[in-house]
């Protein structure tokens, strides 16, 4: 955690005027204090195929712009966005662009040469890097402050069950990719089936306390030394399963489990995101990504009235009036999901009092292609919401070709983790990018 965000906010939250600001950043027990009160939080959003460019960016730049249609569902939240305009996947190297817009997206880094074949480029393999959500993780895993039971998760909604560098944008290191989790049950399970046990074993711990105490006026004085034993160990194996802070937190439920179908997108997809909910809830990761389907993305979204794939649909010219009307409709409905999971973020108060969980957690929404039909890696599209990183929001920024990896180490250093090259360090000589 930027130890200037978060004195800066404790500031706010006391008061203290900007003019005080330099004193303050002085006071080591003002900086404690402040770091306790916040639990920052990235959730990365990922949807395919690059987007229609004239209904997407902003034509403006600055504080004072206005959101096109695809984006037109983030209008609550315009004073907590920040779209930027202009930068662009650098990393080139083996993979067509899907494959190296969905590897390269996060970790800033080549392919490994392999045998996967992708259009009409070179085959490829896995990433040769760490994600940068893997290296955030890792980074807030390292200090006892800021650890959580699982570091990060990964949801998925409608991931095809094969592997491959079309599938996979996450990686915990070189040639190491992580799968998503698309299935809510499965997911439920692992945020609380340990919870359940414990519970069960909790129980049976009890029973057996109960027997020990019936025995001891039945036995002789040796043998209740044994008894003693076997009750402290009961008593240390309860300190172990002893409730923690998340278990106050009411587990939630699921209908009857859906199958994996294209049609079945939607109920899917807010079931992941009430789950990651209930997850920040608790306190079990503070690093998310959210993947729908996958580079190459082939959903067919009927419940908006069309029948060809997304895909497919991509693929068309910008001369096809109908086809730049249904990419809108798809690219505004990924929106409106994102739109959901900041307003739900936004209802919900940190349980310390200080704002809602949206104030403390950024939403990265993005792509691994700047526009289908050209499978351009320019301007790829980076939209952030919410204000857990410390940037200045309700801007729309403008760059000119900008490599990614300097977005990267924003993330990277909004965290107060500061490293000055991540992925290909031919990409990161300008340092992180200007957003506070």
């Amino acid at each position: 955690m930027s130890n200037y965000y978060s004195r800066r906010e404790f500031a706010k939250s006391l008061g203290i005027g900007a003019g005080a600001l330099p004193f303050l950043l002085n006071l080591g027990s003002l900086a404690n204090a402040a770091t306790e009160t916040l639990k920052q939080r990235l959730i990365i959003v990922f949807s395919p195929n690059g987007v229609i460019p004239p209904n997407f960016w902003p034509d403006e730049e600055g504080d004072q712009f206005n959101l096109k249609r695809i984006m037109a569902p983030l209008e609550p939240f315009k004073s907590k966005l920040l779209t930027l305009h202009g930068v662009s996947d650098k990393i080139r190297g083996d993979g067509d662009n899907h494959m190296r817009g969905m590897g390269c997206l996060l970790t800033g880094i080549e392919l490994y040469p392999g045998n996967i074949q992708g259009g009409s480029d070179t085959p490829a393999g896995w990433a040769s890097g760490i994600s940068i959500d893997q290296e955030i993780k890792n980074y807030l895993q390292s200090k006892p402050e800021t650890q959580t039971r699982f570091g990060s998760l990964e949801f998925g909604v409608g991931v095809p069950s094969r592997a491959d560098t079309w599938t996979r944008m996450v990686y915990s290191g070189p040639n190491r990719p992580v799968s998503p989790l698309d299935d809510p049950h499965a997911m439920l399970n692992k945020l609380y089936g340990q919870r359940k046990d414990q519970e069960s074993v909790r129980s049976i711990l009890d029973d057996v306390q109960a027997d020990l105490a019936k025995l001891r006026s039945k036995v002789s004085q040796e043998d209740r030394r044994l008894l003693d034993e076997h009750e402290a160990l009961v008593r240390e194996f309860e300190k172990q399963l002893a409730p923690s802070a998340a278990d106050n937190h009411v587990v939630p439920t699921l209908d009857a489990k859906l199958e994996d179908s294209n049609d079945n997108i939607p109920t899917l997809t807010r079931q992941q995101m009430d789950l990651m909910l209930h997850a920040i809830q608790a306190d079990f990761a503070r690093i998310f990504t959210f993947q729908f389907t996958n580079s190459v993305g082939q959903a067919k979204m009927r419940w908006l009235g069309i029948e060809e794939d997304h895909h497919g649909l991509s693929h068309e010219p910008d001369s096809n009036e109908q086809a730049v009307e249904k990419l809108t409709k798809i690219n505004t409905w990924y929106c409106e999901q994102i739109a959901y999971l900041a307003q739900k973020l936004s209802d919900t108060p940190e349980p310390n009092g200080n704002g809602s969980m949206l104030d403390n957690t950024t939403i990265l929404w993005t792509n691994e292609l700047g526009k289908g039909n050209s499978h351009t890696l320019e301007n790829i599209p980076f939209v952030l919401i919410g204000g857990g990183l410390g940037f200045r929001m309700g801007r729309s920024l403008k760059f000119k070709s900008t490599p990614h990896n300097r977005l990267l180490l924003s993330l990277a250093h909004g965290f107060g983790h500061q490293i000055t090259r991540f992925g290909n360090e031919n990409y990161c000589g300008d340092g992180p990018l200007s957003l506070t």
